[in-house]
């Protein structure tokens, strides 16, 4: 049986995050934009999923005072519809209660119906549209929030 792990993301992982970041994003984000949010940015908080000592997902949280902003989360695609995405937030939401975070928010895709569905199932519900939001499409981004407290 595998073995799932959800830990803070090391600087060290950063070369396996990329490539679940290059399999899950038109635009992802660079090595050094990772590099900066675990070395410069004392408000991010990234963990990581492993399956069997492989990096199959990771997220990132903002938290200042009480609030959290989800940054990003990806799962590998080969690894998707197996309701990882699901404990790898729940974990992250679990890990923002245990700093007193009383919001979470995010922006997703407008097309992404599966994402939206998990924000859902923890309760969060759309509070506004951010328009032509994604620059590869200028697709439209939704915010989400919830109030955890």
């Amino acid at each position: 049986m595998a073995k799932c792990v959800i830990r803070k993301m090391e600087v060290s992982d950063v070369d396996h995050v990329m490539e679940v970041e290059r399999a899950s994003f038109t635009t992802p984000w660079t090595t050094d934009i990772f590099y900066q949010e675990l070395l410069d940015n004392k408000h991010a908080h990234y963990f990581v999923l492993q399956l069997d000592e492989q990096i199959i997902g990771y997220i990132g949280t903002w938290i200042v005072i009480d609030d959290a902003q989800i940054t990003n989360i990806a799962i590998m695609p080969g690894f998707r519809g197996h309701k990882l995405g699901e404990k790898l937030f729940g974990y992250t939401v679990q890990y923002a209660l245990q700093l007193g975070v009383k919001r979470l928010s995010l922006e997703v895709r407008q097309s992404n119906i599966p994402a939206q569905r998990l924000y859902q199932k923890f309760g969060l519900v759309p509070g506004g549209i951010r328009k032509n939001y994604y620059t590869d499409n200028q697709e439209d981004a939704i915010v989400m929030w919830v109030n955890l407290k």
